[in-house]
């Protein structure tokens, strides 16, 4: 099936060279419209007051539906989300710091060889699954529509992106990727490695930096979670960007430097 996988062309469903280039912009402009859903001025989609997000919206399904009372439902949704934020900064960190920073935030795809240690024993992608599961925590505190509209499209774009690398990947390293490919899964991670770890040494500090954005997220999730509050939340997030934007500049300039 991983070969099979490899060899497939799904053609426009592949991410163009401008669209790899400016994957973060992208990512940030769906997760703006996410938050901001602006077509329930016009078909009024979602609800209003406080709660009305995802999180409020499905700890008040969980409370009618009898299972639990509405402040358990609360808390029970909340773990999920740290649980999310906490492994969507984890795949990606553990992915960083084995591919190594410069390769995730180059403007280019980069075929350099195959890696296979770390994480992409397990899984071929731990980057682009990581922000998926991320997206899904970024979701709780949207609205409905907007979090439908978020997590469908972050999905379909990280599916173009991943077809996308694989026929570059493919085009570049020949047969040794074919064999990464048929060992490996694409996003469902295996529960035991699939190849032999190949000494690659992680650089860890340089990806928990770099990843800054996604555990401020998660420690946002984690702490300042418990007072309930979305839109505290959603401005613990907005911090935690402009936090990995000024990081991710010096990061650049150290580059040039």
């Amino acid at each position: 099936m991983g070969y099979l996988e490899a060899k497939s062309d799904w053609g426009l469903m592949k991410a163009s060279a401008v669209e790899f280039r400016f994957r973060f912009a992208i990512h940030l402009v769906i997760f703006v419209l996410g938050f901001w859903a602006p077509w329930n001025y016009w078909l009024h989609l979602d609800g209003a007051g406080p709660n009305a997000h995802v999180w409020g919206t499905l700890s008040a399904l969980l409370a009618k539906s009898g299972v639990m009372g509405i402040a358990t439902a609360f808390d029970g949704v909340l773990l999920v989300g740290i649980i999310w934020a906490v492994k969507g900064a984890w795949w990606r960190t553990w992915g960083a710091a084995y591919l190594g920073v410069g390769v995730v935030h180059d403007d280019r795809m980069r075929g350099d060889g195959v890696m296979a240690d770390g994480p992409y024993r397990y899984v071929r992608n731990p980057l682009y699954l990581g922000t998926f599961v991320h997206t899904l925590a970024l979701a709780l505190l949207m609205p409905v529509s907007g979090a439908v509209f978020a997590v469908v499209l972050i999905g379909v774009f990280q599916v173009r992106l991943i077809l996308g690398e694989e026929v570059f990947l493919r085009e570049k390293l020949g047969a040794a990727y074919l064999a990464y490919c048929a060992a490996v899964p694409r996003l469902v991670p295996s529960l035991r490695a699939r190849v032999p770890a190949a000494g690659v040494r992680p650089r860890w500090g340089q990806a928990v930096v770099a990843e800054i954005y996604m555990w401020g997220v998660a420690g946002s999730f984690a702490v300042a979670g418990w007072w309930y509050n979305s839109f505290l939340l959603t401005r613990c997030v907005l911090v935690s960007l402009g936090a990995s934007i000024v990081v991710r500049a010096f990061q650049k300039g150290e580059g040039r430097g």
